[in-house]
């Protein structure tokens, strides 16, 4: 493929999947499945639910298969989808959305997060502020569109970013400032200084805020999820992207959703019409209900998900990790140094085949010029049922001696 042109090739360099001889190879996600299947290992590494769903959501995707929903919706998203997310944006954050100017559905949040930055990039001086590590389509896109990211390391442990740094990103060429909040790979809630401080660059530097907020209702310990565009001095400049896959766990619907003023949404149509131009037109009517569920199912799926953290940390630390305790998502990162590794990729490796249990180096999330400050820390997911991740606890404690 090395004499193919086009911009495949800037999009796999921008994600690290570029060989030095020129072609493409596979992800490190990919890699550990396949070495997870192969060896018998339990897979924390890919952050997707073992188990359904609400069955109110899953029966009404099966009405509407029955009802005929299953020709094209309309590109913007079904009408009652619509509503259904500005209700919500009203119910939990008290925004206010016109489902039929604010509201645009998508094919799960990447692509939202694509056509966001491919409508609001125009050329290789535009620059995008990233947190790093980042949620590995970020890079991707960001090359695609031909823009320069520059990412800004989140700190071990509690993975906050210094603010001089992100001052020092933060420029007149910053077109877009990504914040991923609850962030993956991390785990971390971003301070308020830090929200403070992201709001005040992007109105200096007259720069988007695009928000990925796909955890928005995985925050433990009493914490609330507070979106960037509740605030005054953020809104008209903020586009919020969100989806279905985290919270009714259908990861496999690719059912999402972006939210914002009208002229940014606009934007973005102009470019995700010719992406996909509408998905998923069963599963649509049955995220409506989903997002209409009474505040008791957001409230136990959030404990639920906290007491398997627990589980997951507790299993981490008796192995002899040090471990990040995550204030939110569906991840815990653990620094494996204390137990000899100094590299995370072949660490991850050698404990699929020896403990049975499949991580992925956090290294895999950034960019070289900051790799080394996450030499040795692992991301494991803990949305995975009570008994696997009991089972895999015990498989790590082989790592203690």
């Amino acid at each position: 493929m090395r004499d193919i042109p086009g911009a495949w090739r800037r999009t796999a360099a921008g994600a690290g999947l570029l060989s030095p001889a020129g072609s493409p190879i596979p992800t490190i996600f990919a890699e550990m499945t396949a070495l997870a299947a192969k060896t018998g290992a339990i897979n924390l590494g890919q952050g997707f639910p073992d188990e359904d769903g609400p069955t109110e959501v899953l029966e009404r995707a099966r009405a509407a298969i029955s009802e005929g929903t299953n020709q094209y919706p309309p590109g913007r998203g079904v009408p009652d989808l619509r509503l259904a997310i500005s209700e919500h944006q009203a119910r939990f954050y008290n925004i206010p959305v016109d489902p039929d100017q604010n509201v645009l559905v998508t094919a799960g949040a990447t692509e939202a997060l694509a056509a966001a930055l491919l409508a609001l990039i125009d050329g290789p001086d535009d620059e995008v502020v990233v947190f790093e590590p980042f949620y590995d389509s970020y890079a991707a896109c960001v090359a695609l569109s031909g823009a320069k990211l520059v990412g800004v390391p989140l700190k071990w442990p509690d993975f906050q970013p210094d603010l001089d740094e992100l001052k020092r990103a933060v420029n007149d060429r910053t077109r877009i400032i990504l914040v991923n909040d609850p962030h993956n790979p991390t785990g971390a809630v971003f301070a308020s200084e830090v929200h403070d401080e992201i709001v005040r660059l992007a109105n200096r530097h007259d720069a988007v805020v695009v928000t990925d907020e796909v955890y928005e209702h995985l925050v433990f310990d009493g914490g609330v999820h507070t979106p960037l565009a509740t605030r005054e001095d953020a809104a008209s400049r903020t586009l919020s992207i969100s989806s279905a896959g985290k919270t009714f766990a259908t990861t496999g619907w690719k059912i999402g959703w972006i939210t914002g003023p009208p002229e940014l949404i606009d934007a973005v149509v102009a470019v995700k019409q010719f992406l996909t131009y509408a998905n998923g037109a069963p599963f649509q009517p049955a995220i409506a209900t989903g997002l209409r569920l009474p505040d008791g199912y957001f409230d136990q799926l959030a404990a639920t998900l906290g007491a398997k953290r627990d589980l997951l940390v507790n299993g981490l630390q008796d192995a002899g990790f040090k471990v990040s305790i995550p204030a939110g998502t569906y991840f815990t990162v653990a620094d494996a140094g204390p137990l000899g590794a100094t590299d995370a990729a072949d660490f991850c490796r050698e404990i699929a085949r020896t403990a049975g249990v499949a991580a992925i180096p956090l290294t895999a999330f950034t960019t070289p010029r900051h790799r080394a400050e996450y030499a040795t820390l692992l991301r494991f997911a803990a949305c995975k049922r009570r008994e696997v991740l009991v089972e895999a606890s015990s498989r790590l404690q082989w790592l203690s001696g």
